[in-house]
């Protein structure tokens, strides 16, 4: 059990041990040879029924009493009671192993499988399950098998949250219970019944109710578990909606071709380096949703009622959904050598089909425009954005005026929200209830997760206030730092929360952002045109987030952080230029999201600790030749260079492959060797610079 130390075995306790080993290899060699040879005799059946007896995870020997029950019900005609005296003795045997180990998956997967059949009597399984949860009242294997077992039996939802009540009054401490609470009420909410039709009432009720349990027991975390749950029901949106966009609606942005130019009055935080024919109009939801397609989502202009966008997800998983969509907006017919304008008008939500990975439906129509300009190619390009070397030395960089003729073209920070149609906008209900548990969490400051609590009661708290800028960031950043040293085997996790707060704050208030804002060294203040670097380095970020309001970033540092991940910046889409720098990467897989930035040219990932760890634990979450998704890209005997094959560094390879790099920095990690070089340089055919060397 859990908590519990070993104590060594007894001489006779390893001797009792050895013969049960020994006569479960015995027994595993007869079932095996049954099994491969499909003997169903009743000798061999009651062999299996032996070996999970004593064995109950075996779960080969569930599957073969799987085929053994289809043999005996399929190869003869047998009647009804036939068939049900078969399938009550699989109950049985399912029974006996549980009584062995009633945490076990195979047993209770295999009962599940029997009932299905839809021949066996149920009323006996809630007695069973009786017995057993008065044994262990917390077993999840027995609540969750309960759930299966009234759906079957039609109980309603309001019996199983009065039996769940029962549990929860015997013992605060039962995450099982306060787990199944919170599906019985999520089912009474959605089906509106009597008494859960306002979700405002009940989560008052709910909070009274575990507000009890944490203040008997504030070291006990079943109760705290739930709450952190009731917090999630009142600040999330049932239904999806568009968070944010870029272009940002009432923003101008100016194509300059393939060149940067001086653009005079244009801001550089509205343009974009048009080198492909198509500018990228990117969509970010609130939550991760499928549907976005031509029909869903409409897009006109002046040159075309309905311009044909095809959607693309931009997945950092095999799941279908995803929170960023990004389409191409193609100007076929402009010339780059003549002026332009087009005002852009994007709705969604008018038609159904944009729905959530919950099952929402995007149910309230929003729309939002934008002004494209095309400019002209006058002069020459801008040195130090195409053949030259980037350098990220602090020296390189001057701070953005704010207070420059420009700055009053400032992407204002407002605008990065998209407005909804029918978006609910009465949130004082949420407001008062999280106003009333901050009041009431301010008293149990004294234990860990009190703290936590109070920390993420602030947080919610800033995200319901109309201003973008957060109130209770300072506080909330104090919390999660005293946690940090409170709490040290989990300050990993406070470390993270704390960058998500202190990110926020830095991007939201438009003094704060622009204080991270530079150009670069070579380029004059006058030529505006050209894009803003947003610098967040040195602030010992653990992890990323607030990416809604950085889609416009096209030039970002973040070096000189804690960054062991960077999920969720594949959102950032116009990403030409990244600095990862000194931080804590230990592999490629790691990396992964930078396979879906295409427009990235200037990547610099050196002092890291790729390569430096033996065992990494993240290998296997990127594609690989071990992955069916990799498909025909992959070939294995493929040479690369001076007998480098593409085995020794795959996952770079797949990462790195797909983009158009000018300039790749790798110096200063274990993995950057000869031979890496020598492949970053055959995989990178439009490298320029490799480690500050100019290559011919």
């Amino acid at each position: 059990m859990h908590g519990r130390p070993r104590k060594a075995p007894k001489p006779e306790d390893l001797a009792a041990s050895t013969a049960k080993a020994e006569k479960l290899r015995i027994l595993q060699s007869q079932f095996l040879l049954n099994h491969h040879q499909k003997i169903y005799t009743k000798e061999a059946l009651e062999l299996s029924s032996k070996l999970l007896e004593i064995n109950p995870e075996c779960y080969t020997a569930w599957n073969y009493r799987k085929h053994a029950v289809q043999h005996s019900l399929f190869e003869s005609n047998l009647d009804p009671d036939s068939v049900n005296s078969i399938l009550d003795q699989e109950l049985r045997v399912v029974e006996n192993a549980l009584r062995q180990n009633f945490k076990s998956y195979g047993a209770w997967y295999h009962r599940k499988w029997v009932l299905n059949k839809g021949h066996s009597s149920t009323e006996n399984e809630l007695r069973l399950l009786d017995k057993l949860q008065n044994v262990d009242p917390r077993n999840f294997h027995a609540w969750n098998y309960r759930r299966f077992v009234a759906a079957l039996l039609n109980r309603s939802d309001e019996d199983e949250l009065n039996h769940t009540q029962d549990f929860i009054d015997k013992n605060f401490s039962n995450y099982s219970a306060w787990h199944n609470r919170s599906v019985l009420v999520s089912n009474l909410m959605k089906k509106k019944v009597q008494a859960f039709s306002r979700k405002d009432e009940v989560l008052i009720r709910e909070y009274e109710l575990v507000r009890e349990a944490v203040f008997t027991d504030e070291d006990d975390q079943s109760g705290w578990f739930y709450h952190l749950w009731l917090l999630d029901q009142t600040v999330k949106a049932e239904s999806p909606l568009l968070a944010s966009s870029w272009p940002a609606h009432g923003s101008e942005i100016t194509l300059s071709g393939d060149r940067y130019l001086d653009l005079g009055s244009s801001s550089p935080f509205n343009t974009y380096q048009f080198d492909s024919g198509s500018l990228p109009l990117i969509l970010y939801f609130n939550q991760a949703v499928e549907g976005v397609n031509a029909s869903t989502v409409t897009v006109s202009s002046g040159l075309n009622v309905n311009m044909d966008v095809i959607w693309k997800p931009i997945l950092s998983n095999n799941s279908k959904t995803t929170q960023v969509w990004v389409g191409q907006l193609k100007f076929p017919d402009v010339e780059l050598d003549s002026l332009g304008a087009y005002t852009m008008e994007v709705t969604l939500g008018h038609s159904q089909g944009i729905i959530s990975s919950s099952g929402f439906h995007y149910s309230h129509p929003s729309h939002f425009s934008f002004t494209v300009h095309v400019q002209p190619a006058k002069t020459e390009p801008v040195e130090g954005l195409g053949s030259e070397k980037i350098s990220w030395r602090d020296e390189n960089f001057h701070i953005y005026e704010s207070d420059s003729l420009e700055s009053n073209s400032v992407l204002p920070l407002d605008r990065l929200s998209i407005k909804n149609e029918r978006e609910p906008t009465d949130s004082s209900w949420q407001a008062k209830i999280i106003d009333e548990e901050i009041s009431n969490f301010r008293e149990l400051l004294d234990c860990k997760i009190g703290k936590l609590t109070l920390a993420r009661l602030l947080t919610a708290r800033d995200a319901l206030m109309s201003s973008d800028k957060p109130v209770h960031s300072e506080e909330v950043l104090r919390l999660y730092s005293e946690l940090m040293k409170l709490d040290p085997p989990h300050s990993r996790f406070y470390k993270d929360e704390h960058s998500l707060v202190l990110l926020e704050k830095v991007i939201s208030g438009r003094e704060s952002f622009l204080s991270y804002c530079f150009r670069y060294r070579n380029l004059t203040s006058s030529s505006s045109s050209n894009p803003i670097y947003l610098r967040l380095n040195g602030l010992s970020l653990s992890r990323l987030g607030s990416f809604e309001k950085l889609l416009w970033v096209q030039m970002l540092d973040l070096s000189h952080n804690e960054l062991q991940s960077i999920e969720g910046l594949e959102a950032m889409q116009l990403l030409s230029h990244l600095n990862l720098s000194k931080n804590k990467f230990g592999s490629f897989t790691s990396l992964e999201p930078l396979r879906h930035l295409k427009s990235m040219k200037v990547l610099d990932l050196s002092y890291n600790e790729i390569g430096s760890h033996s065992i990494d634990t993240t290998r296997y979450l990127c594609s690989s030749p071990l992955c069916h998704s990799v498909g025909s890209e992959w070939d294995g005997s493929e040479i690369v260079t001076d007998g480098v094959s593409l085995v020794s560094y795959w996952e770079a390879f797949f990462i790195l492959r797909g983009l158009k790099l000018t300039q790749i920095d790798i110096a200063g990690n274990a993995i950057a060797d000869e031979k890496f070089t020598a492949f970053l340089a055959k995989v990178l055919p439009a490298l320029k610079w490799l480690d500050g060397v100019q290559l011919n």
